[in-house]
């Protein structure tokens, strides 16, 4: 498995995957001038441009590579010869998966420095009232990370599947915009409000979508590092054992696919 993992993580850098993503980056360097157009809340916004950039690359990162690891590897028979060594499906499939995920906590890394110097340049201009906590930021980039990561797991379970790339791309991203409304939807249907206007089987069918996509709103930690609000810790520490169970079912399922499929 760590053969694998590093295999991929070589040919994501072979393909200038890093590259292009440090390119993408320059648009950090805009950030302070583009906060001081807010006079009052120079801090907060460049903190907010921050972050919505950050979740915007590895949200990219996670539906492309993530959508078509395995599926370039079927395409150009790559794995033909692969699964003819004394290695498992499930090990190759979780070394792609490690190696994916290992690429996005280095791409946050990195982005995460680049955006806190940006932060730090455009607190100096308009200083806030409300002191940055780095602690905070860093947090809610590691949980935006992890999101991610959750969506490559399920981009590749979503690849075990299909014939092509049209199925794990555009499924990752109905997938993510869904599980961004499901738990809203859920509260709705179950208020007391909807109790005339909702039938008894939509709210069936809505809880059934609500349990099986999974939910990322609670990943996103923005408003707290925004405002210097403090997280919930046992709130954290939910979203955390909630992450670590969805992906293992996700490449539990993945790998039980994954080694039933016929590859010829």
């Amino acid at each position: 498995m760590m053969d694998i993992i590093r295999i991929t993580l070589k040919g994501i850098f072979r393909d200038r995957v890093f590259q292009g993503i440090m390119a993408l980056g320059v648009l950090f360097l805009f950030i302070p001038s583009a906060a001081s157009l807010s006079m009052r809340q120079v801090t907060e916004l460049s903190i907010t441009l921050s972050l919505s950039l950050i979740s915007f690359i590895l949200l990219l990162l996670a539906v492309f590579l993530g959508a078509t690891s395995l599926w370039k590897d079927m395409e150009r028979r790559y794995m033909v010869s692969v699964i003819s060594l004394p290695i498992s499906r499930s090990s190759y499939l979780l070394g792609r998966f490690f190696g994916l995920a290992l690429f996005l906590i280095l791409t946050s890394t990195v982005l995460g420095v680049v955006a806190g110097v940006m932060i730090k340049l455009a607190s100096g201009i308009y200083p806030s009232d409300r002191p940055i906590i780095w602690s905070w930021y860093v947090l809610a980039i590691v949980f935006a990370t992890l999101k991610y990561i959750l969506l490559i797991a399920v981009a590749m379970l979503l690849s075990t599947v299909s014939t092509s790339f049209f199925l794990p791309i555009f499924g990752t991203i109905c997938v993510f915009l869904a599980s961004g409304i499901t738990q809203q939807v859920y509260e709705y249907v179950h208020s007391p409000i909807s109790a005339q206007t909702v039938s008894p089987f939509l709210k069936t069918v809505s809880s059934l979508v609500y349990y099986i996509l999974p939910n990322l709103a609670g990943f996103d930690l923005k408003v707290n590092a925004i405002y210097s609000i403090p997280p919930n810790p046992a709130g954290l520490v939910l979203t955390g054992a909630y992450f670590i169970v969805y992906t293992v079912a996700l490449l539990g399922g993945s790998a039980l696919l994954f080694n039933r499929r016929e590859i010829g």
